[in-house]
């Protein structure tokens, strides 16, 4: 898995203190930029749940090599924008795919998952050489299939995207993800990110008798 930050909203933090100023000043945004301690009046007005000052933030990301069985659990946070690896144009020749950790760790898991996967791909191009379409053929393909995937969000999703899937209960392969993701955007706006991640993180854990029984803490 490769996880890069390739855009964001530069000086996040005073852009979205700015905003958020602007609620409670004669001042528009455009005077109040660069000025006062952004990390300070931020952190009140977030902290007081303003939570739709820091949508004027947003962040993409280039994610490589994960699974399709993590994208489809990315895909249902709908306040976000994806453009995913078409299989119908981009050939799936190769077996590429992920292998979990509970099968990897054993070698005869492994050994039945891979020859699994070497089937699968071997049926996929019989039937792409014979005259199926790559689209059609793809029903064989697993969810186990790496792609690649763009990802935006504005940093309230975010920050809703990183309270649940930075839990430790959270599938491992979007939680890895998702933990990356986080320390990417809090080197850039440690303010806006200062207590995201999974709510044991900000206090005790909503899961009640599902908790995992070992909270976070922000690193």
């Amino acid at each position: 898995m490769i996880v890069k930050l390739l855009a964001y909203t530069q000086n996040a933090d005073a852009v979205c203190a700015a905003a958020g100023r602007s609620c409670y000043s004669e001042e528009p945004a455009h005077d109040l930029l660069g000025t006062g301690d952004p990390e300070k009046s931020l952190g009140r007005i977030v902290g007081m749940g303003h939570h739709s000052v820091i949508e004027h933030a947003s962040f993409t990301f280039s994610v490589e090599g994960v699974s399709r069985a993590l994208t489809h659990q990315l895909v249902r946070h709908r306040i976000a924008s994806f453009s995913q690896q078409s299989q119908r144009y981009v050939s799936m020749k190769d077996a590429t795919y992920v292998t979990p950790h509970t099968v990897s760790e054993d070698p005869e898991r492994e050994k039945l998952f891979g020859e699994t996967m070497d089937e699968i791909w071997n049926a996929y191009n019989k039937l792409v050489e014979s005259g199926v379409p790559a689209e059609d053929a793809r029903y064989l393909l697993p969810n186990g299939c790496t792609t690649n995937i763009t990802i935006t969000m504005n940093a309230r999703e975010l920050l809703h995207f990183f309270s649940l899937r930075c839990c430790t209960r959270a599938q491992w392969e979007i939680r890895e993800m998702a933990d990356e993701m986080l320390r990417l955007c809090s080197d850039v706006s440690p303010t806006i990110f200062a207590k995201a991640g999974p709510p044991c993180v900000r206090g005790p854990c909503p899961e009640g008798q599902k908790s995992c029984g070992s909270p976070r803490r922000k690193k």
